[in-house]
């Protein structure tokens, strides 16, 4: 019988030891946000944690930015099901299929950032920043999200779920346009008054003297405009590997520019200004 019961216990060892912990844990981040994880994977510089079991949902996180980690002994968020009303009716073709899933994030930061003009690069950067693309983090302020809206400006938005991705970032994404007009496409004011409060702003004439506040505004800066010169380069690269005979150019019909929705201010420029406050 002790023998049967070793031979078990060793069976059980070897098979817990095979796989990875599934234990969820919690990621402490400097900023302190907290995400909730299955297991993770240290890849240098960057860490990626898997966010379900099956390892079909994760996110990746700069392994600087993690000072610790926790054992998660809450019970895991549910997600929250889809009521009704926010999924669109079917049509005739497609009554007997199966349910529509959940379009994948980056088609909702697209479909967001078309919907408010807004440049999807800059809205993902706000959502890295933010929540480091956790749909479920909340700040010890109380902000929830991918885009980590207060409950009050959720509200004032009419985002009735925050932990939806969708509800969330089409919420979150009118909040930044709004402040960019609000400050004539001033980028850093904008950014500053998402991070701070519109008031803060106002009080101070310009981004306020928090330490946190102009390390988010710096961070997404720095991280859209090394999007935009990589973008830009590649561009030239491609303009310049096919690029068209000057005869054969000059006969194409130049189109009048278009009005283009206004863009805002370089974030280069704005920093500078800022800076001299």
């Amino acid at each position: 019988m002790a023998v049967k019961t070793a031979v078990v216990f060793c069976a059980l060892a070897v098979a817990l030891l095979a796989r990875p912990a599934t234990a969820a844990e919690l990621a402490i981040l400097r900023n302190g946000f907290s995400i909730r994880h299955e297991h993770r994977l240290v890849m240098g510089t960057t860490t990626r944690l898997y966010l379900t079991e099956d390892e079909s949902s994760f996110t990746d996180v700069p392994t600087e930015e993690i000072t610790g980690y926790e054992k998660d002994l809450s019970l895991p968020v549910p997600v929250p099901p889809q009521p009704p009303a926010s999924i669109p009716a079917p049509s005739e073709s497609s009554k007997s299929g199966s349910a529509k899933a959940a379009p994948p994030l980056n088609q909702v930061v697209n479909i967001a950032s078309a919907e408010y003009h807004l440049d999807p690069d800059l809205v993902n950067s706000v959502i890295h920043a933010e929540s480091g693309f956790n749909s479920h983090a909340v700040s010890p302020k109380g902000a929830r999200g991918l885009m980590q809206l207060m409950p009050g400006t959720a509200s004032h938005l009419g985002v009735n779920d925050v932990f939806d991705p969708q509800s969330n970032v089409t919420g979150g994404s009118r909040y930044l346009r709004e402040l960019l007009e609000r400050y004539n496409f001033d980028l850093v004011k904008a950014l500053a008054a998402y991070n701070a409060g519109p008031e803060r702003v106002e009080q101070y004439r310009g981004v306020p003297p928090f330490r946190e506040t102009r390390a988010y505004v710096a961070r997404i800066v720095h991280e859209y405009n090394t999007k935009k010169i990589a973008q830009e380069k590649e561009a030239k690269q491609k303009q310049g590997s096919a690029e068209v005979p000057k005869k054969v150019a000059s006969k194409v019909p130049k189109k009048a520019a278009s009005p283009a929705h206004p863009a805002p201010k370089p974030a280069a420029t704005a920093i500078a200004a800022e800076s001299t406050r």
